[in-house]
């Protein structure tokens, strides 16, 4: 695992390098839009669900995207620890579901209607638009974080408004590839968005011609 600089006393990266405040950093990134997403993974110890608008896709050839998870969060040891992770990239009709991920202090799978378990195992979201299976390729500790890469395997993505099974791509030969547990899929293709601590969803009104 790769570990970048601790900030020393003082608040300072190295020396001669002044680091901005923490709350003038919050302040800057709450101005910045992010795709909300939520993360599964099961290492062993029970299935955990967390909420991030931390990912972003590195490279299509492989396949490869990163997010990062706070050492804070009650969820960091079992995805840390994981193999394979989950990554449902969540459209505003899963509203439901992130906040559930970002609620401390509850069993964010009592509801055992809305998760079930993919046949390699891993435990996912049913009612969700697009997920993506991969494993764990790279962590490195970032400050009270953890970035980790992962690797896509494969796939599910709702059509918008459509009735039929969600399109599916095939896992990569290191598994077979078992059907997915049927869903009717609740899926309008309009993303869910974060920003300055508000959800907003994603649609053609908030296009701007160019």
């Amino acid at each position: 695992m790769t570990a970048l600089p601790s900030p020393v006393d003082g608040g300072e990266v190295a020396p001669g390098f002044a680091s901005l405040s923490p709350d003038d950093f919050k302040a800057a990134f709450r101005q910045h839009p992010a795709g909300v997403s939520v993360i599964t993974a099961d290492d062993g110890s029970g299935p955990v669900g967390l909420t991030a608008t931390s990912v972003f896709s590195v490279s299509a050839e492989p396949p490869l995207l990163v997010f990062s998870v706070s050492s804070l969060s009650s969820s960091a040891p079992t995805i840390t620890a994981s193999d394979t992770v989950v990554v449902h990239l969540l459209g505003s009709e899963q509203l439901h579901i992130a906040k559930l991920c970002a609620t401390s202090g509850i069993d964010r799978f009592a509801d055992t209607s809305i998760w079930d378990r993919l046949p390699t195992g891993e435990p996912y979201f049913t009612g969700n638009g697009v997920w993506i299976r991969g494993r764990i390729v790279n962590r490195m500790e970032a400050g009270t974080s953890t970035v980790i890469a992962v690797h896509a395997l494969e796939s599910s993505v709702s059509q918008p408004q459509a009735a039929e099974e969600p399109v599916r791509t095939e896992p990569a030969a290191e598994t077979p590839a078992p059907a997915v547990p049927a869903f009717t899929p609740s899926f309008d293709g309009a993303p869910l968005v974060y920003h300055n601590r508000t959800w907003h969803r994603l649609d053609a009104n908030s296009q701007i011609d160019g």
